[in-house]
């Protein structure tokens, strides 16, 4: 058994770019871990500003497309990873689980995977935008400062999440967020497919925000209850109080990298 450290996968989320990770990849990175931020297709290394300048690249991405560019990274890799997600990145990390991948799996305030409806009114408020165009569906939609106030900037005033909009904010990649909420209701068929009831699936960990508007408390209790009843391997919870969506920034991000990655290491 290798004595090194495990190399630790994270994986952004929508309206985002791997920068968004800069805070505990370089936590991590200073534990001794090896840490691989990959961006999505269509992000790939580029900066927000650049991506908001041309965002043709993010238009018709689904989520298969990106799971599978994750798995063929991973499966390059000499041993299995620790795999951590945000948002969107967090259902991707569960289905990379559900491909076998993984020693250990951190949801950070996740996607839902296909056959969970629970969708509080101020998820469904974060999607508006994007969902009120269906004819849209592969296009790669701007992201208003106002709407990322709410989506991301909840505890700050609207000046200071502004600076932060200019600093990390991106196109939405449409038909991920349509096919996740559409999977919703189809758990056999949906794009977000996993089997709860996977046997050998690595240990899962969901984190959820108290405050987050995105994926609030009840999704996260959800997704972990769904597990649980199919009769799942390891599947934990935690909730932090005073967190929003920006959990993996916001201050005080340190006690949750610190934690997320304690539990990931007692469980691989």
């Amino acid at each position: 058994m290798s004595t090194t450290k495990p190399t630790i996968v994270l994986i952004h989320g929508l309206w985002m770019t791997p920068s968004s990770w800069d805070t505990w990849a370089e936590r991590f990175r200073a534990a001794g871990h090896e840490v691989i931020v990959p961006g999505w297709p269509g992000v790939g290394d580029r900066t927000p500003q650049d991506i908001r300048r041309d965002p043709s690249a993010l238009r018709g991405i689904g989520i298969k497309d990106i799971v599978d560019h994750y798995e063929a990274i991973i499966r390059a890799l000499p041993e299995a990873p620790i795999i951590m997600g945000h948002s969107f990145g967090g259902l991707f990390a569960q289905m990379l689980a559900d491909r076998g991948l993984g020693r250990a799996v951190v949801g950070v305030t996740p996607g839902q995977p296909a056959g969970i409806t629970t969708l509080p009114p101020s998820t469904l408020r974060t999607g508006l935008p994007i969902l009120s165009n269906p004819f849209n569906r592969n296009g790669a939609s701007p992201l208003s400062k106002g709407h990322f106030h709410f989506t991301f900037g909840n505890d700050l005033t609207r000046a200071e999440s502004d600076v932060l909009w200019e600093q990390s904010a991106i196109n939405s990649v449409n038909r991920v967020f349509f096919e996740g909420v559409g999977a919703a209701f189809n758990e056999k068929g949906g794009a977000s497919h996993v089997d709860y009831a996977k046997a050998n699936r690595a240990p899962l960990l969901i984190i959820t925000g108290e405050i987050d508007h995105v994926v609030p408390p009840a999704i996260g209790e959800a997704i972990v209850k769904k597990y649980h009843a199919a009769g799942s391997a390891t599947v934990d919870y935690r909730e932090f109080a005073g967190r929003t969506h920006r959990i993996v920034s916001q201050n005080g991000w340190e006690e949750v990298a610190d934690y997320a990655l304690t539990w990931a290491l007692d469980h691989s």
